[in-house]
């Protein structure tokens, strides 16, 4: 029995669909995986030192520093990184993220 074009065309089609649908959910929970730890580590990071009330800004200034530093570190090395730059991206953003919670929450 031969195939149609238009069932190759769905066959094709139906194949490419489900293996970028597997691709962009791996990388969607890779992602918010990542995400979520950099929310976690400046929430706990500028939470627990800031309980005594003076060094809430010095664990701030630390955790924005740490970031920095590892944004200098992923970029110099391109190449070995390219993989992974969108992990980092996320995490920094969760990091930026929790920082901005906590300012919230130091405001009301």
């Amino acid at each position: 029995m031969t195939k149609t074009k238009l069932s190759k065309f769905l066959s094709y089609l139906l194949k490419n669909i489900t293996s970028s649908l597997y691709y962009s959910l791996s990388e969607l929970t890779t992602g918010l995986i990542s995400l979520l730890l950099g929310f976690f580590i400046s929430t706990s990071l500028s939470t627990i030192p800031g309980q005594t009330g003076d060094w809430g800004i010095i664990a701030a200034s630390i955790i924005v520093a740490g970031t920095e530093i590892i944004s200098k570190i992923v970029y110099s090395n391109k190449q070995k990184w390219v993989t992974r730059i969108n992990l980092v991206n996320n995490f920094k953003i969760g990091i930026t993220y929790g920082l901005f919670v906590d300012a919230f929450k130091l405001g009301s």
